[in-house]
């Protein structure tokens, strides 16, 4: 059993993680297309307030604050009495409120799949030609740096 919650709360994680990386706009639109129901109950928010940064020298130094980030959440309810929960950067509330639906939908086994194939399978698969376009063109810059032997030695 422990290892199935295990599993279970990874792929929620990685579920997060993609609409937490994926623009407002888009989900929205596959929001729209999708057919998925937003109709949920308020728990708190969507509200916007500030966290701090903490970050490493090194990676591996010890931590300090960096500085403050603005961070809007929410929490709904779905009839069905799943919760979900979402946290996003900035100060979008309509985000914050569609991730936490589609957090309460993904952890109900009847919406789960539709919100996998419609909703996280595009946003997913946008983000990856992105970081693949943005890795091209960083590749594409490199610059390779060799000693030549002036045969002194």
């Amino acid at each position: 059993m422990r290892g199935q919650e295990a599993r279970e709360q990874a792929e929620r994680r990685t579920v997060m993680a993609t609409l937490a990386h994926a623009a407002a706009d888009e989900i929205a639109k596959l929001w729209d297309a999708s057919g998925l129901p937003s109709d949920a109950e308020l728990l708190r928010g969507p509200e916007t307030g500030l966290v701090t940064v903490r970050g490493r020298i090194g990676g591996g130094g010890a931590p300090f604050n960096v500085g403050e980030a603005t961070v809007t959440r929410a929490t709904v309810r779905l009839a069905s009495g799943q919760v979900g929960h979402s946290y996003a950067l900035g100060r979008d509330k309509e985000k914050a409120k569609l991730t936490a639906i589609a957090d309460a939908l993904w952890q109900d086994p009847v919406h789960r799949a539709a919100v996998e194939t419609k909703l996280v399978a595009p946003l997913r698969g946008a983000l990856d030609a992105a970081r693949e376009e943005r890795r091209v063109e960083t590749a594409a810059t490199k610059v390779d740096f060799f000693t030549m032997v002036r045969g002194e030695d």
